[in-house]
């Protein structure tokens, strides 16, 4: 059982950290409160952590939390590289999740200012180096068919488990196409899935996977 941890789905602001006053996220407040949440999940039964807000230090944060509980069998799944992409678009709809504006407070219009730059890969190389260092066991690249390059490059670099997520813009994409007729869904959802594994990924989170896993056992 696998847990996500941020706290964007219970803040008002949308946002995956603590939003001041003077409306900047706060990293280390922030960190505070995902450990607990980390503690929380694991006394419930989770088997892997997964921070997912991008927050400076929380891998070796959550790592200590959990280990000072006695929880140090419990995994942490980091997203290690996790974009400010344009792709997430039909889950945070679902969740209600985007950032947005709170009567007299400054809300940052986007999660760019902790999310990483869609233009820059090599950051990617930095935060894989640090998750590592401090305790990740797992690392997840996200969105994932958008940035095959950047799987390429963490499988390159550490020989970690690296796991992609196919966010609900790539499933969404595909799923409108094919009530279309203009594509082969099950064609094109196989060939997605290989092409995370051809990029060097031992995990694959997707929206596709029941289906994918159906396709599969039919050979």
């Amino acid at each position: 059982i696998m847990t996500d941890v941020a706290l964007d789905p219970y803040s008002c602001d949308g946002h995956d950290g603590i939003v001041s006053a003077e409306g900047e996220v706060l990293n280390d407040e922030t960190v505070a409160i995902l450990c607990r949440q980390a503690v929380a999940q694991a006394r419930a039964g989770a088997d892997l952590i997964g921070p997912s807000d991008m927050m400076d230090g929380r891998v070796a944060a959550i790592r200590e939390a959990l280990d000072e509980e006695g929880f140090e069998h419990v995994g942490i799944i980091s997203y290690t590289a996790k974009y400010a992409s344009a792709y997430y678009g039909p889950f945070r709809e679902a969740l209600d999740s985007a950032p947005r504006a709170d009567a007299g407070k400054p809300i940052p219009k986007d999660k760019s200012t902790y999310q990483m730059d869609p233009a820059n890969g090599r950051e990617a190389i930095t935060e894989a180096q640090l998750d590592e260092t401090e305790g990740a066991d797992i690392m997840m690249v996200k969105p994932g068919l958008a940035y095959l390059d950047i799987i390429y490059r963490l499988r390159a670099e550490s020989e970690l488990p690296i796991a992609a997520y196919n966010v609900s813009g790539e499933y969404s994409m595909v799923k409108a196409a094919a009530e279309k007729g203009w594509i082969d869904e099950r064609a094109v959802v196989l060939e997605t899935l290989l092409c995370f594994k051809r990029a060097g990924a031992d995990l694959i989170l997707t929206y596709h996977a029941c289906d994918a896993a159906q396709w599969l056992l039919e050979g």
